[in-house]
């Protein structure tokens, strides 16, 4: 069965370091479970891709990252939570809406992205959670998160993100990397492994050859030494129960669960990440409020 997995490098003078992913699985997961459309697929495909990136840079075991794409596109939002391994979780407002290709014939994700918002929200048990933002560049989802890092984190960053979907929906290929300047960076460093990067055309091309994370990794760290790290399997993982909705439920305000008891009716709960259905009666909302 195939695995996702994110390998880490650094350079070994400390100047640069890159965390690369493969998520072709985790991308057919998502798509399994949420009926994706191909514009869909790729889209919540590269986001899952670099939030699970940013929740593996995370310290903290119990941090938790999540990455909100908000813009004015017909796809709608786009939500994606990972932890500090980098399982990752993810949905999209409209799943099913398909777009004709871009001009390059491409799958048009800036399109149905848009112009707007990107979210990040970092909860480091702390009692606020961090929360940084900047302003979509194209929708495109990279380039989105590249401006995040440089902006909202002061961290010179480049991100790469690509899913290659099949005609028939399912994904060929899926993952991204990215390459973070760390503080006194030696600035011989920068124009080497920008004139590497220019080279790569495609991640998910990589990926579709079935070229591995060391080969993909050397390709930016080409010319310049770097230390290798030992890979780190992931996996698209739903943290929903029905415990957690049953507190949800008994959370809510004095009227509005008392309405939903006088309805008479079950109640059902839907998760938006997994599609997982939880049916509460009157009766177990009565009986626990009341213990």
């Amino acid at each position: 069965m195939l695995h996702s997995y994110l390998r880490s490098a650094m350079s070994q003078d400390g100047s640069a370091r890159l965390i690369f992913a493969d998520t072709t699985a985790i991308v057919q997961r998502a798509a399994d479970l949420h009926t994706l459309s191909r514009t869909a697929t790729a889209a919540l495909g590269r986001t899952l891709t670099a939030t699970s990136i940013m929740g593996y840079l995370l310290n903290d075991e119990k941090s938790t990252v999540t990455v909100q794409v908000k813009g004015d596109g017909p796809l709608g939002s786009i939500v994606c939570v990972s932890d500090s391994h980098g399982n990752v979780r993810g949905y999209v407002d409209h799943p099913q809406l398909e777009l004709p290709p871009n001009d390059k014939g491409k799958i048009d994700v800036g399109g149905a992205v848009g112009k707007g918002i990107l979210y990040v929200s970092k909860d480091l048990g702390l009692a606020t959670p961090y929360i940084g933002q900047s302003p979509l560049v194209t929708g495109e989802i990279a380039e989105d998160i590249t401006e995040y890092f440089a902006k909202s984190e002061q961290t010179p960053s480049v991100c790469a993100l690509g899913v290659r979907v099949n005609r028939d929906g399912s994904c060929k290929a899926a993952g991204g990397f990215l390459l973070q300047l760390l503080p006194f960076a030696d600035e011989a460093v920068i124009p080497k492994l920008e004139a590497n990067i220019s080279k790569i055309d495609s991640v998910s091309a990589l990926i579709a050859e079935e070229k591995t994370a060391e080969e993909i990794i050397a390709l930016v760290f080409d010319g310049i030494p770097f230390d290798l790290f030992d890979p780190a399997q992931i996996e698209y993982r739903c943290t929903c129960s029905r415990e957690r909705y049953h507190r949800a439920l008994l959370g809510l305000e004095k009227n509005d669960l008392e309405k939903l008891r006088a309805d008479g009716k079950p109640i059902e709960a839907c998760c938006q990440f997994c599609g997982a259905k939880y049916v509460f009666t009157p009766e177990e909302l009565q009986a626990s409020s009341e213990a």
